[in-house]
């Protein structure tokens, strides 16, 4: 780690600022065609669970469908340093693990599993419509955790990302493109993220 990171590093753990317990990472397909992509996003879980996380959502975005086998097969080779779990858009299993991928599996897409499930349910006569809230959407989701961060990397938008879930995160984007993406522009994220008061909608 260079000087200054080490600078920031300190900077970050010598705050009273809590630190994000989830965070998420947007990319998509094509940042992973880069050489080296796959090992710096290793280096990146290495880093957010270093630095207080407790689970890391990674979210790839995918134009080309027929990529995702290839997507699913490296993510599951991938050094991972918790246990991953990883889901594609012919999920419907919830993912329960401390590092959760979701390829190709689009915030709408999830959010529509989710209330056809509850319909099934309720046309079953096994849920009542008077219990359909928050905790019964939420309960349906693939990725039922909400993120504190999201960290969008090479632009300003995060395409149908977890849209139930994000609502009230911190979101956080760089310009830097993931091939580029270094432990400092980890650790501005987090200083970021300890400098701001969470409203959670209020």
């Amino acid at each position: 780690m260079a000087l200054y990171d080490r600078y920031l590093a300190s900077r970050v753990q010598l705050s009273d600022a809590a630190l994000p317990e989830t965070v998420a990472l947007v990319i998509t397909e094509r940042d992973l065609l880069s050489g080296g992509a796959y090992g710096t996003l290793e280096h990146f879980l290495d880093l957010a669970f270093r630095f207080g996380a407790d689970r890391v959502v990674v979210y790839v975005s995918v134009l080309d469908e027929s990529a995702v086998p290839t997507l699913e097969s490296e993510f599951r080779d991938l050094r991972a340093p918790r246990e991953i779990a990883v889901r594609v858009p012919e999920d419907d299993e919830p993912a329960d693990a401390p590092i959760q991928v979701s390829i190709g599996l689009g915030g709408k897409h999830e959010f529509a599993i989710a209330v056809r499930s509850i319909a099934e349910e309720v046309a079953d006569g096994d849920l009542d419509p008077a219990d359909v809230d928050e905790d019964a959407i939420e309960g349906r989701l693939v990725f039922p955790t909400a993120p504190d961060l999201v960290i969008k990397t090479g632009a300003e938008r995060l395409s149908d990302f977890m849209i139930w879930q994000s609502v009230y995160s911190e979101l956080y984007f760089t310009d830097v493109n993931w091939q580029n993406f270094r432990d400092r522009d980890y650790l501005r994220a987090l200083r970021d993220y300890q400098e701001r008061q969470r409203r959670f909608g209020r």
